[in-house]
């Protein structure tokens, strides 16, 4: 069973592991391709923060955005498959905050082409979510019941 968990991590990270390594191939001096995804996108979470909260909001760099997804992908990945919740922690990070901003299909009418593929990345990273939560859940679970069960043993002489 050990083997088998270890390949199912190392499956389910290796999304992470190579997102990561292809964003940091193509990172560049601006950021690469997924700067230029996300700059609209941050530039638009700027306007609304200094709606909210005036002109003293720092201005966020999409070069920091996207290293720091790096960062969570692949740190997250490489620990996730060793099983370590740390890694889980940092890939739901990940995921909690660029899930809204990458598939925003909420932006979309329901009649426009875009909307369908946001939708459906959409609901894939929740399921993605989903799996960390249940493997955190999973993480905690276990050592409760090896535990009940270890220590009802009696002996006999």
């Amino acid at each position: 069973m050990g083997f088998v968990s270890f390949l199912g991590r190392l499956l389910f990270a290796s999304l992470f592991i190579l997102s990561a390594w292809q964003m940091f191939n193509d990172f560049g001096n601006d950021g690469g391709p997924a700067a230029k995804e996300l700059a609209p996108k941050i530039v638009s979470i700027q306007r609304y923060l200094a709606s909210k909260f005036g002109k003293g909001v720092p201005k966020i760099d999409v070069k920091h955005v996207v290293l720091a997804s790096m960062v969570l992908k692949g740190v997250g990945g490489i620990l996730f498959v060793f099983g370590s919740t740390t890694g889980a922690y940092l890939l739901i990070y990940y995921l909690l905050l660029m899930t809204p901003l990458l598939h925003d299909f909420y932006d979309y009418d329901m009649d426009d082409l875009a909307f369908h593929p946001h939708l459906t990345d959409f609901v894939q990273s929740l399921a993605l979510l989903g799996a960390l939560l249940f493997f955190l859940g999973m993480k905690t679970v276990l050592p409760r019941k090896l535990i009940k069960k270890r220590h009802l043993k009696a002996k006999t002489t």
